[in-house]
Order: C-alpha cells, then structure tokens, then sequence
C-alpha cells in the first residue's frame, strides 16, 4: 500500500475520512453492524429450538386447561382472519371460545392481529436482547409458551418469532403466530399456572377478559414491541477529528 492510499475500513470508509472529521458517521455505521450481529443470533436462535414438519400445521395454541387439552392450529388461525373474523359452525371449536373469552368481538380481534407496524428489525432485537426486553419476554410468557419446553425455552422462542416476522420491516400478531418455531400452549393447571396473559398496554384494555386472555395479549403485542425500539442515538452536533 502507498503513503497516502485510503485505508478501506468498513463499506467504503477510510481512514482519511476519519481523520478528516466524519467520525460520527462511522461510529453509527459500526453501531449498526453491532446491533445486526444481535438481529442475527435471534435469526440463528430459531434453529436451536425443535423444528415442525410443517408450518400450517404447527399448534399455534393447545388450550391446556386441567388435565384436557385442546387445539388450535395455525390454519385454523388463517382462516378466521380470511374471513375477517366471520364465526362459523366450521370454525375451530377452541378458537371460537377464544375469542368469546376475549374481551373483544371476532371482527376486532380479526383485525387487531392482523395490524402491522413499522419496525426495524435491528431495533427489535436490540430491544429484546437487553436487559430490559428479556425481562418483557419473561413477563409476556407468563402462562403461554412452548408445549414441551415450556418456561426453560419460553423467552428463545417468542424473541425468535418477533425478530422473524420484523426483517420484512413490518410486525403483527397473525405474523408473530406464523413464525414460532414450536407449538405453543396456553397453561391453566389450577396450581401451577392460571392462564392469565399479561396484557401490556396498561389503560388500553378494560376487564379481565381484555387484560389477561391470550387473543387480547396477541393483538396488543406487537404495538409494544414498536413502542420499545431501541433506536440509534444520534450526536446532536457532529464529532470533529483530533487532527
């Protein structure tokens, strides 16, 4: 390399530009590839866990209420939100008392999970990766999570399915459901777990059935993840170089 020969640092930078004062755009740049890096282990997470055969089939709640069980897969899912939440005498037995559990009528639940938001997926992992969005995964698994890992993988598996449905830079409830890795269930064992959900737009649900079943948490979701982004902090002024 020749004296004077700009040093390509990373996508086109050099170190001429970072003397010359452009620090505070390669610090971003770098801040960005970091925050890519956890967006990628959310990626690579979802292969740790046991994969199904096949995705319309995957269990996307087993109501586990005592010692029965009952099921509704993610094509039952499907075709509630195609028919905008129409309640038919085909519809899933256990998704339709779901719903009447809710707290909501079909249609807005049909179309509350089916709202998307505008995010970034480096944001979002970002956000689930901290301290603080571990502890949000942790409190929004409280009574839904893996059938067969349940609590041990809860938090892997729904930051999994967030990230995935956020690469697209759109996030919403029916697309969380299509991307989780396991099948899921909701506990109720009387003892042990209570079948509560936490629903976490405190002042935006009222009564129990709006602030603790699973379909009003669903709808809720991901409007709570858009809203704990955690955004790249840009310099007020920029950052001159020492030279």
């Amino acid at each position: 390399m020749r004296i004077g020969q700009p040093l390509n640092v990373v996508g086109g930078f050099s170190l001429h530009s970072y003397i010359s004062g452009d620090v505070s755009a390669l610090l971003s740049m770098l801040k960005r590839i970091s925050a890519g890096l956890a967006a990628g282990a959310a990626l690579s997470s979802f292969v740790a866990l046991p994969a199904q055969a096949d995705i319309n089939t995957r269990s996307t709640v087993r109501w586990n209420s005592g010692g029965a069980v009952y099921t509704t897969k993610l094509k039952d899912f499907q075709k509630f939100l195609k028919s905008d939440g129409e309640i038919t005498s085909s519809t899933n037995r256990a998704l339709k008392e779901g719903v009447a559990l809710s707290g909501w009528t079909a249609e807005e639940i049909a179309k509350g999970l089916s709202k998307e938001y505008k995010v970034d997926v480096v944001y979002v992992a970002r956000f689930l990766y901290s301290k603080k969005g571990v502890a949000f995964l942790e409190n929004q698994t409280k009574s839904y999570f893996p059938y067969w890992g349940m609590k041990k993988t809860a938090v892997q598996a729904l930051r999994s399915a967030i990230v995935l449905d956020s690469v697209d830079g759109e996030l919403s409830a029916a697309g969380i459901m299509k991307m989780l890795p396991v099948d899921m269930r909701l506990a109720d064992t009387c003892t042990t777990f209570d079948g509560a959900q936490n629903v976490c737009a405190k002042g935006k649900c009222t009564g129990d059935q709006q602030c603790t079943s699973l379909l009003s948490w669903y709808v809720f979701l991901p409007a709570c993840v858009q809203a704990n982004q955690i955004k790249d902090i840009v310099a007020s002024r920029p950052v001159r170089g020492l030279w």
